[in-house]
């Protein structure tokens, strides 16, 4: 069982907060200076002050959809992100940041303990995303969700410092974690890795799945009756604050086209996919 952490906690108060529509003219001047604050962005946005809450403009939706590369093998962004580590794993060991590793065995748990050896020497991509990208996760590439398990944890911060500094930082943290499949039938799995003050991680699909809720045993979501595929930048769903999303492949399946320490933008070509 997993214990409640402090920083479970200050991530439900800040939640509440954020989450709660103040007076118009109050959410306006939070909302704008949340905005000047950290620079973000907002061409591709609505105005802030259209926002109800803070949570709203964390969670803002585009204007207007962004391309996709549809080519075929091109695996996409899920996010708007800094690429922290990437590269092949070396059996099941993958780079949290220089210097510090972490096992993909520990990540994704007992319950997935078979299917991650099947990602030993694989390939991985680690995006993080800072409180001014946007907040929307999205499919990266066209892949059939087998199952979906959500794993309660801590809920540090993932920035470059707390990388540094706290070892094993997605292994304590509260995840979710999607085994997904190719139409080749090669596994991928995608992992939400949550953070301080992200008071929600969603999945679009599965309102059952919720998260930083006082739920300390982990769920597991099987999705076998009728096959779950979704497409290339479908809408995945969200953080309610910035936070990570790793990828990892079977090996020879997934080449990374990106380079570490990149600012990757969602719907640009990141990986090819080789069947």
């Amino acid at each position: 069982m997993v214990k409640k952490h402090i920083t479970n906690t200050v991530s439900q108060w800040f939640g509440r907060f954020a989450d709660h529509p103040f007076p118009s003219r109050v959410q306006s001047f939070i909302n704008h200076a949340y905005v000047n604050l950290l620079g973000l962005d907002m061409r591709e946005f609505a105005p802030p002050s259209t926002y109800p809450t803070l949570n709203a403009l964390f969670t803002r939706e585009l204007k207007k959809p962004r391309p996709i590369d549809q080519r075929a093998g091109a695996l996409v962004s899920p996010v708007d992100a800094f690429v922290t580590e990437c590269g092949p794993l070396k059996k099941d060991r993958a780079m949290q940041i220089k210097g510090m590793e972490y096992s993909i065995d520990d990540l994704l748990t007992l319950q997935y303990g078979k299917e991650a050896k099947t990602l030993y020497d694989g390939t991985y991509i680690n995006l993080y995303l800072s409180p001014k990208d946007y907040h929307r996760y999205h499919m990266p590439y066209k892949l059939r969700i087998a199952s979906i398990l959500h794993r309660p944890g801590k809920l540090y911060p993932v920035n470059f410092p707390s990388l540094r500094r706290t070892k094993d930082l997605f292994v304590e943290n509260e995840r979710v974690i999607l085994e997904c499949f190719t139409e080749g039938g090669k596994r991928i799995f995608i992992v939400l890795v949550g953070a301080l003050n992200v008071g929600k991680m969603t999945i679009a699909f599965d309102p059952r799945i919720q998260t930083n809720a006082d739920r300390y045993e982990p769920t597991l979501y099987r999705y076998d009756q009728k096959p779950l595929w979704l497409y290339k930048g479908d809408l995945l769903g969200m953080f309610k604050m910035g936070s990570t999303v790793l990828l990892f492949a079977e090996p020879g399946l997934m080449e990374v086209r990106t380079n570490d320490r990149t600012h990757v933008r969602f719907g640009e070509k990141i990986a090819h996919i080789g069947e």
